[in-house]
């Protein structure tokens, strides 16, 4: 008899784990909130295991051609002069940027129109109770149905709904100590192909980044302790970012004057989750909703693609799910554990408070850069992960 799965959420990890259960024969059903499909979201990245999941999708190569054509990252001084670069080409390796640069949407897009050929996919909906009878998930929708399924894969976001119905209190969060904006912004003839990074004083940061469609993509970075900044509303926050980013110097008045109007505009202060189990039952969490591990440990979408791939996988060969929720469990707690491992430090300094401290992160930039300091300077962008053996999945 054909298992039936319910996923929620139409992330990338739900779009990947649709496809994979799909291919394998499942009945696979996805929920998602939201009225229709999401193509909105800034810059991610995909590196070592992620890439090689894709590639078993047969989906590298349409994700490397709507990449965004960002080239490398540069340090720019307030009057937009270089101080320190790092072209990826240059680099022979991933580094800020990674080769396979591309737009969470476009990457999300991907997956969905090639998971809804396997899979149903119900928008405007969401799960308000799920209930365990005798080995299957009772779930209740906001859309007053009720449904029965052998398992539900919960692949929301940072905050999801669904994971603190089902797991109370159990998520332990860390904060990094830093809220980011994120908003496109209209194109000028001064935007190229880099992701230009300024520094101000403060633990301030503007952000310019490259895309595809003719727009450019905004971040404003604060560093400091949190204050609930992400509850609050758009108005309050945009006040909130004006304040705080008014004298910043560089292109912030030209950002902060295009945010009112920008369509996408999202403030998050960044933290991780923290999850001691990530299955109950016939109920199993992969993605941000089990793992975030923050934008700052560069591999959250590799962990998204690969996690809910491995997972997938494990169903497919395993007689009983709980079996197969233990083995995913088993094979990606150490790349998680690894991604969780970055240093509240590393933002910190990243953030400088001082002109001081401006000059000296830039000069250790310059160092990390140089070609006998590059390898160890790994470990602040794309860090070597411990990844899953991938050898143990059949590819055909």
């Amino acid at each position: 008899m054909t298992r039936r799965i319910l996923i929620t959420g139409a992330s990338v990890a739900a779009n990947t784990a649709a496809w994979w259960l799909g291919r394998h024969g499942f009945d696979v059903t996805v929920v998602e909130r939201a009225p229709a499909f999401r193509d909105g979201g800034q810059n991610v990245d995909v590196r070592g295991v992620g890439r090689e999941v894709l590639r078993r999708m047969g989906l590298e190569r349409a994700a490397l051609a709507n990449g965004t054509g960002e080239l490398g990252t540069v340090w720019v001084d307030g009057q937009g002069r270089v101080a320190v670069r790092a072209i990826t080409e240059e680099l022979g390796r991933d580094g800020p940027t990674a080769e396979m640069e591309i737009l969470r949407g476009d990457l999300a897009r991907l997956l969905y129109e090639q998971a809804r050929e396997r899979a149903a996919y119900r928008f405007g909906d969401s799960v308000r109770r799920i209930d365990e009878d005798g080995g299957l998930a009772e779930v209740a929708f906001a859309s007053g149905r009720s449904e029965r399924y052998d398992a539900v894969i919960v692949a929301e976001g940072v905050g999801s709904s669904t994971r603190d119905l089902v797991f109370p209190g159990e998520n332990a969060p860390r904060w990094m100590n830093l809220t980011i904006a994120y908003f496109t912004i209209p194109r000028t003839s001064t935007d190229d192909r880099m992701w230009r990074w300024y520094n101000a004083t403060g633990g301030r940061s503007v952000s310019l980044r490259p895309d595809r469609h003719g727009t450019t993509r905004a971040m404003l970075t604060l560093w400091g302790a949190p204050g609930g900044e992400q509850d609050w509303d758009r108005d309050r926050q945009q006040v909130f970012l004006r304040q705080r980013f008014g004298d910043a110097g560089w292109e912030a008045p030209r950002v902060l004057a295009a945010m009112e109007d920008s369509a996408d505009f999202y403030l998050d202060v960044l933290r991780q989750v923290r999850m001691k189990r990530w299955s109950k039952g016939s109920i199993v969490l992969t993605g941000d909703a089990a793992w975030c591990a923050t934008p700052l440990a560069g591999i959250g979408t590799t962990l998204a693609v690969t996690g809910a791939y491995v997972l997938a996988e494990e169903m497919a060969r395993a007689e009983r799910l709980p079996d197969a929720f233990a083995a995913y469990a088993r094979a990606m707690r150490p790349m998680v554990g690894q991604a969780h491992g970055i240093p509240k430090l590393v933002p910190r300094l990243m953030h400088p408070r001082s002109p001081a401290g401006i000059r000296l992160l830039h000069a250790a930039l310059r160092l990390a850069n140089a070609p006998l300091i590059r390898g160890p300077a790994t470990r602040l962008f794309g860090r070597p992960s411990a990844e899953p053996d991938l050898s143990r999945y059949a590819t055909g």
